[in-house]
């Protein structure tokens, strides 16, 4: 009786033993914990600070871009004002200028070609070849370029010039055009096939300065920026 009494006295101290340790345990694994808390919030904000930069980074560099594209599309849209007035008289051989101003050149273009403009009075504010120098291996003349005061001049001088279709200088066949951009003459010629299209379904199309389109659809007149969506509504 005395030895199971004791057998249980010795399973009880183990016990209590067995539980201190793991007490002892236990509170040793909070203290770490305790002190690990603190590291894992400092990575975790951490961390989150790396993210806001990340986004923050992000952003900046969408904004970026599309403040660029926005620099880039009003640098040529003042471009294009600036050439808005401006046209190139192109095939003149190279010397003419050297007798005569090349203002004179222009109005004697205007007067032998356009007899219903000749006593129109154009105010011209520039008058250049461009460029400046002569390039030799250049086979062609140098473009001559007058900048008219008002740019409605420019636009009658030239619808003259389609309606008469064949413009000469001293016999010599030379070409009026419009002064544009590299984007936007890249636009124009896409908008030009776009045209014959329309116009072989008798839809009336006209290009607009700087590279716009309209025609007529459904018995009204629509303006396209868009060549996508012309195309789809032409098809």
């Amino acid at each position: 009786m005395n030895s199971n009494a004791d057998a249980l006295r010795n399973k009880l101290q183990n016990i209590r033993r067995s539980q201190e340790k793991l007490e002892n345990s236990f509170a040793e694994i909070q203290t770490e914990l305790r002190a690990v808390k603190p590291r894992m919030n400092n990575a975790e904000q951490r961390i989150g600070d790396v993210e806001d930069r990340i986004m923050e980074i992000t952003q900046t560099g969408q904004q970026t871009e599309d403040q660029t594209k926005k620099h880039e599309h009003n640098i040529r849209e003042l471009w294009d004002n600036i050439k808005q007035a401006k046209l190139h008289i192109i095939g003149i051989p190279e010397g003419e200028e050297k007798d005569k101003q090349i203002e004179n050149i222009f109005e004697e273009i205007i007067a032998g070609n356009f007899p219903n403009l000749k006593d129109t009075d154009f105010k011209t504010q520039e008058a250049q070849r461009s460029p400046n120098k002569v390039n030799p291996n250049r086979p062609t003349p140098r473009h001559m370029i007058i900048k008219m005061a008002k740019v409605n001049d420019k636009e009658r001088i030239l619808k003259a010039a389609r309606e008469k279709q064949s413009v000469n200088y001293k016999g010599t066949p030379i070409r009026l055009a419009a002064d544009f951009s590299t984007e936007n003459l890249q636009a124009r010629r896409e908008w030009q096939e776009i045209s014959k299209a329309l116009k072989g379904k008798n839809m009336q199309p006209r290009i607009f300065y700087p590279a716009r389109i309209s025609f007529k659809i459904e018995g009204e007149i629509k303006f396209f920026f868009q060549q996508t969506k012309a195309k789809r509504i032409q098809q």
